[in-house]
């Protein structure tokens, strides 16, 4: 297989001034973030409003699926590197999710209330839960590989490196801002199956543009010997269709897994623990000093990351549940479905993220660039500021006890510029702090680290579980209450880490021995 470092062929015709592979994958992981996030923020609504779930166990759905989301790309990436090759995982991951995606459109008979009793569609959920899992291992084998292969378009030393993955990262946001616009009204507004089906479609476009626009890879994804992938497996088959197999029971676990909510957090808790248990290990006797002390650093910042998308998650969990139950959704004379506020998001990341480029630079050649540490205390802080936004919001409703759109708004600028300060210099700090020998195993922390985030946040979403009838809320003021009362403790926390995280920064700094 061609070295990664080498650049693609010279007569590879170029586009805007980039290697026409840059724009497959760019179409292709657009049409799979159209398609996640168009599924994303309908799938609690969806069952509390459809199935009639109550919200607990909504959340421990959606905190499920979202950890083992964040969990499996680990997996898809240390398969794709040591066998299948990048252009195989996505491909395989592709058609799960394209499956997965379509699956969730089948919606089946809406619940309803007989005697007391909720009766449901079992048929259709368990569709629903095998759905889910095709989307949880399809992005585990796409989502890292398609990243991965834009960095292999381009030489180490191209100078067109980093403009290349500003591009394709536009296009995650493009997808996600489209498709919580487009998923989100039809959903809420003509029917569920609507907008998952829209969704599956825009995963089956990103297949096909993946499917012809192969050629223009140049043989940069292929697998790194072609030879050990047609050797016999234990099972009899050669290993790359012992690895699809595999995927496939994989789907089957995880559809179990899916339906016993306790089962993810057991999973997670093992692993943080084996995790923290092997890196103390390693930490106090395998690193030097200045080893051991950026690796503690390093440690604290990934924790520290877990309380960020702790909160930031609330978006899809009792952020969506608060529009729709408590909040006056009129903006600017539209008024939008409570799905479609976590567009919010993707618009302000194309607001300002080119500030924020331009700012750190700006204050870099001053030398005033806060390192690492100060910019995660940031990011924290301003991820609590954002339910403070809230907080202030639900003090003043309107005659109907609903709390004007506008708070939410700004409580999502505050989520997005929080993510700006401390998501893009996160996994730069693992590539820089870690021991270049276990520089895999902390980027896999890391992501265990995010997966482990989403399964915190639906716990702390359940602090403010509300009962419902026939998914709809009977006393607004009480509703209000109780996710004013969550949001107040969130601001805290926020606020808290990060004034104990801005307090221990100057010995992070020194104990980081000059990384910054």
């Amino acid at each position: 297989m061609p070295d990664a470092a080498v650049s693609p062929p010279p007569t590879d015709s170029s586009f805007l001034g980039h290697p026409r592979g840059l724009f497959v994958c760019f179409a292709t992981e657009l049409w799979e973030r159209f398609s996640f996030y168009g599924m994303k923020f309908l799938l609690l609504l969806y069952l509390t409003k459809y199935h009639l779930f109550s919200d607990s166990n909504g959340l421990e759905v959606l905190g499920g699926y979202a950890a083992l989301v964040y969990a499996m790309p680990v997996l898809g990436g240390l398969l794709a590197d040591r066998y299948l090759g990048m252009r195989k995982a996505v491909i395989f991951g592709g058609v799960l999710l394209a499956l997965g995606h379509l699956g969730m459109a089948m919606e089946g008979e809406q619940a309803r209330l007989v005697n007391g009793q909720v009766e449901r569609d079992e048929s259709a959920l368990q569709v629903f839960y095998f759905s889910l899992a095709l989307i949880v291992i399809g992005v585990g084998f796409l989502k890292p590989n398609i990243s991965t292969i834009v960095g292999r378009l381009y030489s180490v030393d191209d100078t067109r490196r980093d403009a290349g993955f500003t591009i394709f990262y536009m296009g995650i946001n493009i997808g996600a801002f489209a498709a919580t616009l487009l998923c989100g009204y039809l959903g809420e507004t003509y029917g569920w199956h609507y907008g998952f089906g829209v969704a599956g479609i825009g995963m089956v476009i990103g297949l096909i543009t993946f499917l012809r626009g192969q050629k223009h890879l140049h043989g940069l994804a292929e697998p790194r010997d072609l030879t050990r992938l047609k050797q016999k497996s234990p099972l009899g088959l050669n290993v790359e269709y012992t690895i699809y197999l595999c995927g496939l029971l994989a789907v089957f676990a995880t559809w179990q897994m899916l339906q016993f909510h306790g089962a993810v957090g057991v999973t997670l808790n093992i692993l943080s623990l084996a995790v923290l248990i092997g890196l103390s290990w390693f930490i106090a006797v395998r690193c030097s000093p200045v080893e051991r002390s950026r690796m503690l650093v390093l440690v604290i910042l990934t924790m520290s990351s877990v309380v960020f998308w702790a909160l930031f998650e609330q978006a899809a969990a009792s952020m969506t549940l608060y529009a729709d139950r408590v909040l006056d959704r009129h903006i600017l004379g539209w008024e939008l479905t409570a799905s479609q506020f976590g567009s919010m998001n993707a618009f302000f990341i194309f607001l300002f993220a080119p500030l924020f480029a331009w700012l750190w630079m700006f204050l870099g050649r001053r030398g005033l660039e806060p390192g690492t540490p100060v910019k995660f205390a940031l990011g924290i802080a301003q991820a609590g500021l954002g339910f403070g936004a809230l907080v202030i919001g639900a003090a003043t409703p309107d005659e109907a006890g609903l709390v004007a759109g506008y708070w939410m708004v700004l409580a999502y600028l505050l989520h997005t510029t929080g993510e700006l300060c401390l998501s893009p210099v996160g996994l730069s700090a693992v590539t820089k702090l870690a021991v270049p020998s276990v520089v895999g195993v902390m980027m896999g922390s890391w992501f265990l680290a995010t997966a482990y985030s989403e399964f915190v946040a639906v716990q702390l979403a359940k602090l403010a579980a509300i009962e419902t009838v026939n998914g709809e809320v009977i006393d607004i003021s009480a509703a209000l209450a109780s996710y004013t009362e969550l949001f107040s403790g969130l601001l805290y926390v926020g606020l808290g880490v990060a004034v104990l995280l801005l307090l221990l920064s100057p010995l992070l700094k020194k104990m980081m021995h000059g990384i910054h």
